[in-house]
């Protein structure tokens, strides 16, 4: 998600608090709210699906992998 459009979330916020919004308004602000939240669980699943764990017996298990989640590893 770019600045501009975590701008445009945070203007229509303060608009919301301070004057109400007009429904145009309102389902724009629903739709980048939406997009933000895809784009934030996307980028913690890549985050998670790169964590390694050092088992007791020394091996080491990609949690992407053992939940098949990551491809291509």
């Amino acid at each position: 998600m770019t600045d501009e459009k975590i701008n445009r979330i945070n203007e229509l916020y303060n608009k919301a608090k301070k004057e109400g919004l007009t429904e145009e308004e309102k389902t724009e602000q629903q739709a980048l709210r939406k997009q933000f939240i895809a784009d934030f669980r996307n980028n913690l699943r890549g985050q998670l699906d790169n964590i390694s764990i050092k088992e007791a017996d020394g091996s080491i298990t990609n949690l992407g992998e053992k939940h098949g989640i990551k491809e291509g590893h």
